[in-house]
């Protein structure tokens, strides 16, 4: 008779490497080619009304199937994000001061 053994999910050990770094960014832009996705994070401003500026700090490459795994984590994340605090908007109009911060 031949018996299988139960499945067991590796243990997943988490670490930073010495270069590893945190940042905030209020823009991303998405560059593909057939082998890779690249994620190019930055931070804009509007200093003028007839300009924007934007400051890239940092660029990733993920395989295809790494960025579709990422779609679904976020696409996940941000559903549940929904549920608790309401949806969020993608207008362009900045808030009016005295509004609600989410």
């Amino acid at each position: 008779m031949n018996q299988q053994k139960p499945t067991v999910e590796p243990r997943l050990n988490l670490s930073h490497t010495p270069d590893y770094r945190e940042g905030y960014a209020n823009s991303v832009q998405v560059r593909m080619s057939v082998w890779d996705f690249q994620l190019v994070f930055g931070t804009m401003s509007q200093d003028s009304p007839d300009e924007l500026t934007v400051k890239n700090f940092q660029g990733i490459y993920l395989s295809p199937q790494q960025a579709k795994a990422l779609l679904n984590i976020l696409t996940h994340n941000v559903g549940q994000y929904e549920q608790t605090f309401g949806a969020i908007a993608l207008d362009q109009q900045v808030p009016q001061a005295g509004g609600p911060v989410h």
